[in-house]
């Protein structure tokens, strides 16, 4: 039985460590090859109207993605600099920089903004090149483009599942939902506590990619196109629109997981968790407890300076 009235807290995996949010402060913990833990802070400097904005049903979800795509940024470059540093003699046998990027960015909140626009043109374009001499029903058309991005958005995510860098980064997203679902639930954040929750939750940014391709089928459906390039600008132009849509079911159906008859509504974005989570070992849970633990008092000390300074 999950806590009421505690905080939500997100996060997402880098290369070899988690990073957690909080009100003041974001931070990542990375274990190094030493077996160390090292850990890097990025305060979290809010400008009061980016505050009011994501408070506006709508658009809070389109300005909290912004402002978590260049925090996010931040740890992503920490993590893969510090891989980097210490693979040196590995580099020409392994990964690129770039492909470390790409492979961190399906779980991070980067992909909502660069993959966003590559899964919304290219099925556009398949589903018009390959089917629209026979489909030329507009409603099927919007179905039809929605099953090639679902089937793209998966054959890239299992593609790049298969490389050893990947896998572990995906352990590490299993983690850090293991650790929420832990604090959520109230137990203590040991290693064996954590280890005893699922590596699936409700609010994870896999759910949120899901719910674009169903929420965009249905609000692509109340507009209509006579070419090719109407429709590709049309997408373009509702963006904003699904995403700001599909932030809003993604908050509803985290609401109602609790409830028996209604918490289906979510799974479709559990399914795809089943692919960008992987079981994590201890090590890796420690790593995100630490995360996690580090970011709750760093987030106190920020909100209550006296109390530190007297104590």
């Amino acid at each position: 039985m999950a806590q009421q009235n505690v905080p939500s807290y997100g996060g997402q995996a880098v290369i070899e460590g988690v990073m957690f949010g909080g009100k003041q402060v974001t931070v990542t913990a990375i274990r190094r090859k030493n077996q160390e833990i090292e850990y890097f802070e990025a305060p979290r400097n809010e400008i009061p109207w980016v505050k009011a904005l994501k408070k506006i049903p709508f658009l809070r979800g389109i300005v909290g993605l912004i402002e978590a795509s260049a925090n996010g940024a931040k740890h992503l470059n920490f993590a893969s600099d510090r891989y980097s540093m210490e693979s040196d003699e590995e580099v020409s046998a392994g990964p690129s920089r770039l492909q470390m990027i790409l492979g961190v960015a399906v779980v991070g909140i980067l992909s909502f903004l660069f993959g966003k626009f590559v899964f919304t043109l290219v099925p556009v374009f398949l589903a018009d090149f390959l089917f629209g001499k026979w489909i030329t029903n507009q409603y099927a058309q919007n179905i039809l483009e929605g099953v090639i991005k679902l089937i793209l958005l998966l054959g890239y995510i299992t593609a790049i599942a298969q490389a050893p860098l990947i896998k572990r980064l995906f352990q590490y997203h299993g983690a850090e939902h293991k650790v929420i679902n832990a604090y959520e639930s109230g137990v203590e954040l040991t290693v064996e506590n954590v280890q005893k929750f699922s590596t699936l939750h409700y609010r994870c940014g896999s759910s949120f990619l899901i719910f674009t391709v169903i929420i965009g089928v249905v609000i692509y459906s109340f507009f209509s196109y006579d070419s090719l390039w109407e429709r590709v600008v049309q997408r373009i132009v509702l963006l904003p629109v699904v995403l700001g849509v599909s932030y809003e079911v993604l908050q509803f159906t985290n609401k109602l997981r609790d409830t028996p008859v209604l918490r289906f509504l979510g799974y479709p974005g559990l399914w795809l968790q089943k692919i960008t989570t992987r079981e994590p070992d201890d090590s890796q849970v420690e790593v995100a407890i630490a995360a996690f633990n580090k970011m709750r008092e760093r987030d106190h000390e920020m909100t209550n300076p006296g109390l530190v300074s007297a104590g």
